[in-house]
């Protein structure tokens, strides 16, 4: 979702990585921002104030008014907290935070194999996803029998963080979900959400490669 008159401002590369649990919550949510790209050539180059500004040299970042954070998963909290999205109580919150921390480190393995590793790992990459999978589905089934969310009745912005991380690895292994029924509906449910849904067929979504490997 686009808007010249959005008080949040995205900046980040033209791929979904890190910015797109981002994108899902402000499109699930009604919430319009600006997407300001910044192409990858000329990020390595130094061109303009983007990569000397920016607090640990990487992107995205974050802009609501004046006020401007970077670190993807600060961005989901920060929104998260805003907009009603971090739980109902203390102990969701901090379910919610475990559980984020948790879609980060299999993001981070992702990242390592798709990069470093890719397609001579790939067997034993599955084999080990399987096992993080079950972590994921367990969670799930804690909660409404895995007929809801991760946490209470309520989407939260970590559920946007593994539907993202989920998509991703459906795009590398379209079967990876066969044998984790919860975790599958799951990912159902939260794409058949309306707004979801109008995101992810929007000429924005379309365009942008999970990463500059998906071309």
């Amino acid at each position: 979702m686009w808007s010249p008159v959005a008080a949040y401002a995205l900046t980040y590369f033209p791929v979904r990585g890190r910015a797109e649990p981002v994108r899902l919550l402000l499109s699930d949510q009604g919430i319009c921002w600006t997407e300001d790209e910044v192409q990858k050539e000329d990020w390595v180059a130094g061109k303009g104030d983007q990569k000397k500004n920016a607090v640990f040299g990487q992107l995205p970042r974050f802009q609501d008014g004046d006020f401007v954070v970077y670190q993807s998963n600060t961005i989901l909290r920060y929104l998260g907290r805003k907009h009603g999205l971090s739980g109902s109580n203390e102990q969701e919150s901090t379910i919610i935070e475990m559980i984020n921390d948790g879609v980060e480190d299999l993001r981070q393995k992702y990242y390592i194999f798709l990069f470093l590793q890719n397609e001579e790992n790939k067997e034993k990459y599955l084999q080990d996803l399987n096992t993080q999978l079950g972590y994921f589905e367990r969670i799930l089934s804690k909660n409404s029998n895995g007929s809801k969310f991760l946490v209470g009745d309520k989407v939260s912005y970590a559920d946007y963080n593994l539907l993202d991380t989920l998509q991703c690895h459906l795009d590398l292994a379209p079967t990876c979900l066969s044998s984790h029924l919860l975790l599958s509906g799951y990912v159902e449910r939260i794409l058949n959400r309306p707004k979801v849904d109008a995101y992810l067929k929007s000429d924005g979504r379309k365009r942008r490669p999970i990463t500059p490997k998906h071309k």
